[in-house]
């Protein structure tokens, strides 16, 4: 269950949104206290934040600014200031959407389950699961079991371009050009400079003989169709 956190200094609209999302499959909760905003919000932790700017002693574009230097939850700004330098500003300082009052709160609920589905995707795409190995792509790391190996940036593409054309042939050429978009910005022998060091960091993890050289052709990640999970 998601927890949203609703940062809103009127009572009424805050007891309102938050009956409303508890209703539709979320855990929301609220602030009552604005003394430190920033703090609280980082404690609690939530998947998301619908978030005021007019608050008693705070600036909520300035706590949204603050926010965004720790943290990529989305945020939703809810205001009452219909005028587009605020939303401009509040979209520059990191808010994903800006709200003005009143709003319809089943829009509000669309624009909050559109925001977490793409956040979970960001989330899911951050690693490529394999029955032999795991790719960390924020971490550039690949794994298996409880060990962890650290790739090059070029390392971690190749093995992401191999794993996603797994069981098929890739030309050099073709890799060549994923990687540097232009076979002129580098010779053949950097490429197999590459591939080797890789080689030798999947061996590391007792994983031997996955990548094959097919030769005149490129080269192969040799994986059984059922094997990804």
């Amino acid at each position: 269950m998601k927890k949203i956190l609703i940062v809103e200094d009127d009572k009424k609209l805050r007891l309102e949104v938050e009956k409303f999302l508890n209703n539709n499959g979320y855990m929301a909760e609220s602030l009552e206290g604005f003394e430190n905003t920033i703090q609280d919000i980082i404690n609690i932790n939530p998947d998301l934040i619908l978030l005021d700017i007019n608050l008693p002693g705070a600036d909520g574009q300035y706590i949204c600014k603050e926010i965004r230097k720790q943290s990529n939850v989305p945020i939703i700004i809810i205001t009452s200031r219909d005028n587009e330098i605020d939303e401009l500003l509040s979209i520059n300082y990191g808010a994903d959407h800006y709200i003005t009052k009143p709003f319809n709160i089943q829009i509000l609920l669309a624009k909050i389950s559109s925001i977490l589905r793409r956040s979970n995707m960001g989330k899911l795409q951050d690693k490529i699961y394999t029955a032999y190995f795991t790719i960390n792509l924020s971490k550039s790391t690949v794994s298996r079991g409880n060990k962890e190996i650290e790739l090059t940036k070029n390392e971690l593409k190749i093995l992401k371009y191999l794993t996603e054309q797994k069981n098929k042939i890739v030309p050099r050429e073709e890799i060549i050009e994923y990687l540097w978009e232009s076979e002129s910005f580098i010779d053949d022998n950097t490429l197999t400079v590459n591939i080797t060091r890789l080689r030798n960091k999947l061996e590391e993890l007792n994983l031997k003989e996955l990548i094959e050289t097919k030769r005149g052709q490129g080269y192969i990640l040799r994986m059984g169709e059922s094997n990804e999970i």
